[in-house]
């Protein structure tokens, strides 16, 4: 057997797995996510702008107002940009653009709320961090923990809601409920993609401002396609994505045919097209 779905054409009539299996999706639907990518950045760029300024002026009444606009832009952006991955996952990709828009056009309403409640939690905790770099005392161990623990768990409930975001037309209570109860059965996997984000956005924070060129290029796709890809599968036996999208999308499930039939059905198109 062999899989055929757009460019893609995988032998033994499955896919392929581990590593092989990263590094076909990331050669297949690179153009995809770095088109995504782009245009997130540009998304979270109202957002970045009005942190890092409420942070030179020290202003929380600047940080609400800032994140609570920056939110409006970063949300849809970020829940397209979950798209593209998530198709690239099930090997449902198509034209970078026409994906982008059907992807914004179902998803932008259902992404405004979380996209402000995600940018006003973070921006606090970048605010917070820049408050214990400045400070001339020591914060303390306790309030470092509290911080650090804090922060893993708004890493780990959003790395569960936003694909919902992305994949289901789902109430918010919903997805809260959702993103509950899988990090509780499934608590090493969605500790260790939480870790594996906190753990790249560190080292490209600590190596600013020269990290800031990578941004563009890999900053957002890079991280979220490795992390979802490997709770992937548990996510699609935890869900049914695969099976729910294809009794609603057709099209948009893969495509499998013998050797044979493939062999069959190229050597007809290449004859139509020399005729």
């Amino acid at each position: 057997m062999m899989f055929f779905n757009g460019n893609s054409r995988l032998s033994n009539g499955k896919r392929l797995t581990g590593f092989a299996r990263y590094t076909e999706i990331c050669d297949r639907s690179f153009k995809n996510f770095f088109f995504a990518n782009l245009l997130t950045w540009i998304g979270f760029l109202p957002f970045i702008i009005g942190v890092i300024y409420s942070i030179l002026s020290s202003s929380v009444l600047v940080l609400i107002p800032a994140c609570i606009i920056g939110g409006l832009f970063a949300g849809p952006s970020l829940a397209c940009m979950y798209d593209a991955v998530f198709r690239a996952l099930r090997d449902a990709s198509g034209p970078c653009w026409q994906d982008y828009k059907r992807a914004w056009k179902q998803n932008w309403r259902e992404s405004l709320f979380p996209g402000v409640l995600f940018c006003l939690m973070l921006g606090f905790y970048i605010f917070m961090a820049m408050l214990f770099f400045w400070s001339s005392r020591f914060p303390g161990w306790g309030t470092i923990l509290l911080y650090a623990f804090s922060l893993l768990i708004f890493t780990m409930f959003f790395s569960i809601f936003w694909p919902q975001v992305a994949l289901f037309d789902q109430s918010a209570g919903q997805r809260a409920k959702n993103c509950l109860l899988f990090a509780l059965q499934f608590f090493p996997k969605t500790v260790g993609i939480a870790l594996l984000q906190l753990l790249y956005w560190g080292v490209m924070a600590l190596f600013l401002p020269w990290s800031a060129i990578l941004v563009p290029l890999i900053g957002f796709w890079f991280i979220l396609f490795t992390a979802d890809f490997l709770i992937y599968d548990t996510l699609n036996n935890c869900f049914q994505i695969e099976a729910q999208i294809a009794d609603v999308f057709p099209e948009q499930a893969a495509f499998y045919e013998s050797d044979e039939a493939w062999l069959k059905r190229k050597q007809e198109e290449n004859n139509a097209h020399h005729k």
